[in-house]
């Protein structure tokens, strides 16, 4: 037997009998270590909120430019699509604009129902070109955003939420009595290319992240249509 193998055994043993000695169950500190873990797992969990994909580019010989078309396909909160929306800017670096809270970590490590995860409102997608800024609406100011709505009718805390956004990301006693670490402004970018899938997720104890993988091989070439209703 390897002396690394003989080491870890008796560490093992050393560290059961301390445990022991300690006052603490075994069948405890294992309880107690699943607990950890799952705090752990909450804390670096994160949730798809978006998926976006990229339906058409061409190069534009007036603008000189290429002409990008994206899918914008949100999620709600049980991971369901809503309805998609398809924007077309001159260029492909292209930003989502979006208001973020993160919640106190305690609440994230508890998994509240609705202050479990960090928040994010789309509000829109964007393309910076000084004065020749496009921009294109996601969600309006006034509504409860849909991939974040909990209920299929919008409960009281969600308006609340989004309705006084800047005076928790202002005000630290609205934040603190609302269990609001921040609240701020956050707009990922990148570059939109045909044949790669962009995931924009929510990280549990933090912002919105942009990840990118290629298409499946199965659906490269072929255009996709639904299938006839029975």
């Amino acid at each position: 037997m390897k002396t690394s193998k003989i080491f870890n055994m008796v560490s093992v043993g050393v560290l059961a009998i301390a445990v022991v000695l300690a006052g603490v169950g075994i069948h405890q500190w294992i309880q107690r270590e699943r607990i950890l873990r799952k705090i752990i797992e909450r804390l670096q969990a994160d949730t798809r909120v978006a998926d976006v994909l990229v339906t058409k580019s061409e190069f534009d010989e007036a603008s000189k430019k290429i002409a990008t078309t994206i899918k914008f396909l949100e999620y709600d909160a049980q991971g369901k699509p809503l309805e998609p929306k398809y924007f077309t800017f001159r260029g492909n670096i292209i930003q989502f604009q979006s208001l973020v809270i993160r919640f106190n970590d305690k609440l994230v490590e508890t998994g509240d129902r609705l202050r479990g995860k960090s928040a994010a409102f789309f509000m829109k997608a964007f393309v910076l070109e000084g004065p020749s800024t496009q921009e294109f609406e996601i969600t309006k100011a006034s509504e409860v955003p849909g991939g974040y709505q909990v209920s299929s009718k919008a409960n009281e805390f969600e308006q609340k939420l989004w309705k006084e956004f800047w005076n928790y990301a202002l005000d630290p006693k609205k934040r603190e009595h609302a269990g609001i670490k921040n609240a701020q402004i956050e707009a990922p970018g990148s570059m939109f290319l045909p044949g790669t899938i962009y995931t924009l997720k929510i990280e549990h104890d933090g912002g919105l992240r942009i990840d990118a993988s290629p298409v499946p091989e199965i659906l490269k070439g072929e255009k996709i249509e639904n299938a006839p209703k029975s």
